[in-house]
């Protein structure tokens, strides 16, 4: 069972950066462990932390003037992903929300498949997003799930987002695949007993 996602109002972070890829967000030597722990320690590890390991103050992540559930992204974030790999890495470090103006396919589904929602939105509600919190980091987002809309809490603009029926569903429940299919075993029985007959 994954944390339940429904109604969040959150401040969030900003990351105004075009065609952010995997190895930006974990870079390939952190790749080598198979179970998600420790991977939001290394998120965007090499803009966080310079050679010799010392936190770079410019990087957002590393200001107080920022916090939150929400990470918000330039256009195409996680431009390539071939693994979960970057989506157990932002949840890992806390984040329950992705929005950006376009995400790769593959991304966005690794994403539901770990508990992060990946949350699409036209370009000029995104800049506007960005210019909330540019000027107000205290700016918050409401993000609703069960009706699929987004909210900018600063100014009131509400935009509505796509997502698989399925997918929502397991994420407002805080069900993967096989905890979907467990919660459904019955039914599943039930039905494969019909078709027997």
């Amino acid at each position: 069972m994954k944390e339940k996602i429904n109604i969040i109002t959150s401040t969030c972070v900003p990351l105004p950066l075009e065609n952010v890829d995997t190895d930006q967000i974990i870079p390939a030597r952190f790749l080598k462990a198979t179970t998600r722990e420790g991977f939001g320690d290394n998120l965007f590890r090499d803009w966080r932390y310079d050679k010799e390991g010392n936190k770079n103050p410019d990087f957002v992540l590393n200001q107080n003037t920022y916090t939150g559930e929400i990470l918000v992204a330039g256009k195409n974030f996680v431009s390539r992903s071939r693994s979960e790999h970057a989506a157990w890495a932002i949840t890992g470090y806390g984040f329950r929300i992705v929005v950006s103006s376009f995400f790769a396919d593959i991304f966005k589904n690794n994403s539901m498949n770990n508990g992060l929602l990946p949350v699409v939105v036209s370009p000029e509600f995104l800049a506007e997003i960005f210019a909330s919190v540019e000027s107000n980091p205290s700016t918050t987002l409401t993000v609703d799930l069960p009706n699929q809309t987004i909210n900018n809490d600063a100014t009131g603009k509400t935009e509505s987002f796509e997502i698989n029926a399925y997918k929502k569903d397991c994420l407002i429940n805080g069900l993967d695949d096989i905890d979907y299919l467990l919660a459904n075993k019955e039914k599943i029985e039930a039905y494969e007993s019909n078709v027997r007959r």
